[in-house]
């Protein structure tokens, strides 16, 4: 039903979708404020409640455990397992894939690196802060280690829950834990483009920042780490957003804000919850994760900056080759369509 030029949404949708759309809104709003809500509360309950002693102790309590997240974190399985995640995928829906004949050694650790950013990952949150994503399903002798700014883990509350999905610093110190544990097994997840990539998110476009991105690549020749291009296609669908073009006031606001608190403070225009025209949702669209072939890194204890200029120019060919040999199969007029990469 349409409305003074607004798309309403009927009112015979099955209450299971009603809860997916609730899902996908709770998702976006936890992911993107929950550090300043967790923040805002930690003060409320000090100014203003009986609970204020307590709330100085878990403050504490954040100060002494700081480092949790520079040496693997630590996950608690059933949150990873929490049926809103599955809500969540189907919303979508989203869904994580392999191209065919890509094993990983049991005995060996691997740097998934992940693009493009998107919004807020949505399609890398699925796949490998919950067990609802299937990763061990197509992975079974690995773990997966999202990786997240380093500033979630120093906010009140959220810290938790980013700490109990799994979740470790953007920090070299955090990555070589990670890639370094002896046995083999694990992996490290990285969104290289990082928040920056947020400004590149608009339908229909795959623009991701990596030219310069150059610091995963040295860690992964001192470990000898291989590197798997990941890529979400349909990631950047999910929410438009208010045009703020280089140069603009706007984006120099934004610009300015994103260094001072490490998060992109982009307008996003999704979806309502009984509207499709504008809100906070993301739109149901879906989002297909696929990772793709390791890329082999030879081991030097020293990489020198050729060695390191040579190996990213490697990857930069295969992740650029992987998405020209996927794209067909989810996107729609695939052949207008071409990785660019900043």
């Amino acid at each position: 039903m349409e409305l003074f030029g607004i798309q309403f949404a009927p009112f015979n949708i099955p209450f299971r979708r009603r809860l997916q759309t609730l899902a996908a809104a709770a998702w976006f709003v936890t992911m993107a404020f929950g550090g300043f809500i967790g923040l805002f509360l930690a003060l409320y309950l000090i100014l203003f409640t009986r609970l204020w002693f307590l709330t100085i102790l878990y403050l504490f309590w954040i100060y002494i455990d700081k480092d949790v997240c520079e040496y693997g974190g630590r996950r608690i399985q059933w949150v990873r397992d929490w049926a809103w995640w599955q809500y969540l995928k189907e919303y979508f829906p989203l869904t994580l894939e392999r191209v065919p004949w890509v094993e990983l050694d049991p005995k060996r650790n691997y740097l998934f690196c992940s693009f493009p950013h998107g919004m807020l990952c949505t399609g890398a949150f699925s796949a490998f802060s919950t067990t609802a994503g299937g990763f061990h399903e197509i992975f079974p002798h690995h773990t997966p280690y999202p990786i997240a700014l380093s500033q979630h883990f120093y906010m009140p509350f959220f810290r938790e829950l980013a700490l109990s999905l799994g979740g470790c610093a953007s920090s070299a110190k955090s990555i070589e834990s990670i890639i370094c544990k002896p046995g083999g097994g694990n992996v490290a997840v990285l969104v290289v483009g990082g928040v920056s990539e947020s400004f590149n998110c608009k339908p229909g476009q795959y623009k991701i920042v990596l030219k310069n991105r150059k610091g995963f690549v040295k860690l992964a020749l001192k470990h000898g780490t291989p590197l798997v291009p990941v890529m979400s296609f349909g990631e950047t669908d999910l929410f438009s957003q208010v045009d703020s073009p280089e140069g603009s006031f706007l984006r120099k606001v934004q610009e300015g804000l994103r260094r001072l608190i490490g998060i992109a403070p982009i307008i996003p225009i999704g979806r309502g919850f009984f509207q499709y025209n504008f809100g906070l949702v993301p739109k149901r669209k879906p989002v297909h994760v696929v990772v793709g072939r390791p890329v082999d890194v030879e081991h030097i204890k020293n990489p020198t900056r050729e060695d390191v200029d040579r190996k990213h120019a490697e990857f930069m060919k295969a992740l650029i080759d992987f998405f020209e040999e996927e794209k067909h199969r989810y996107i729609k007029n695939a052949e207008d369509v071409h990785l660019h990469i900043d």
